[in-house]
């Protein structure tokens, strides 16, 4: 079986992790959202990348899902010393090793999608890693700031400095409409049996993915299943809320379907608490959806590719 999942950070990466569980025989191809990613201190930083690979390859620091496990900050302590910023994204010392590999490898004409497969060559993910794109691709957030007014700031700004807290006027993939999927990710696509969509963000993870000219549509013409990220009105973490309620959608199992639309989407796993929800066109199954550790991941993802095998039976 031949998986194309579309994944951001610390959801997209829990639920991959139980989908190799699920298809252990399974052909995966993960393409990740670069829309978060930023040059901090002079290097380039991958952070939904850097999550899966670090979640698959065993790396990851399991508490709070995100950076290096065993993780120290003596770099960090000592940029704070000379007052170089920005203080409030935080780069531990094993962490900064990747970025330094990777910027070195940009730095030296290797496109993207070539250093993220060298740098998955030591993490062994057990998936093949894809960015969505090689060009240059950032989420930026316009926010209404109380001291200066309206202006634009990088989307990690928003997210770690404000924790959205500070209401969001419109969030775009600033260079998504010039971009070029990476190579080898519109034919993952057209070969794919199922395409998946992890409970990642809807707006700027998985969104912004689809934003990349010729993935959308690559992705419409397979059978799509996606997992909720919204449970009972609520995100199962972080702030998807925050964005939805930018670009003017309900935060709601239903919504976040209709958003995607039966054009895109075929079916739709919900959790146990939204039984009732209904989306035209797309077929939608309740069941319980927290990842609580490994092996509830993987049964997640074991019913979407239930859901996604019953929608090609009937198709045919």
């Amino acid at each position: 079986m031949r998986i194309v999942a579309l994944a951001g950070g610390i959801g997209g990466a829990r639920f991959l992790r139980g989908l190799r569980l699920a298809a252990p025989d399974a052909e995966i191809t993960v393409i990740g959202n670069t829309g978060d990613d930023i040059s901090l201190f002079g290097l380039r930083v991958c952070p939904d990348l850097d999550t899966v690979m670090y979640t698959l390859g065993g790396g990851i620091n399991e508490e709070q899902g995100w950076g290096r496990a065993d993780e120290t900050f003596t770099v960090k302590e000592e940029l704070a010393a000379y007052g170089v910023g920005p203080g409030w994204f935080g780069l531990g010392d094993r962490d900064f090793a990747t970025h330094i590999v990777r910027t070195q490898m940009l730095a030296a004409g290797y496109p993207l999608s070539a250093v993220t497969e060298a740098l998955c060559d030591r993490w062994k993910p057990g998936v093949r890693l894809i960015p969505m794109t090689d060009d240059q691709v950032e989420t930026h957030v316009v926010i209404e700031d109380p001291e200066k007014g309206r202006r634009a700031i990088h989307f990690q700004e928003w997210w770690v400095r404000l924790r959205a807290s500070v209401p969001a006027r419109s969030i775009a993939p600033v260079g998504a409409d010039d971009a070029k999927p990476a190579p080898g990710v519109l034919d993952a696509i057209q070969d794919a049996d199922v395409v998946l969509f992890p409970p990642s963000n809807p707006v700027v993870s998985i969104g912004t993915i689809l934003s990349v000219p010729g993935i959308r549509d690559a992705v419409a013409a397979r059978t799509v299943v996606g997992v909720s990220p919204i449970i009972g009105g609520a995100p199962v973490r972080g702030m998807a809320d925050a964005c939805l309620t930018a670009i003017g959608v309900e935060t709601s199992a239903a919504a976040v379907a209709a958003h995607y639309g039966p054009d895109l989407l075929d079916g739709w796993l919900v959790d146990e608490t939204d039984t009732d929800v209904e989306v035209p066109g797309i077929a939608v199954r309740s069941r319980p959806l927290l990842m609580t550790d490994e092996r509830a991941a993987a049964d997640i993802a074991g019913a979407a590719l239930d859901l996604a095998r019953e929608l090609t039976k009937d198709a045919e």
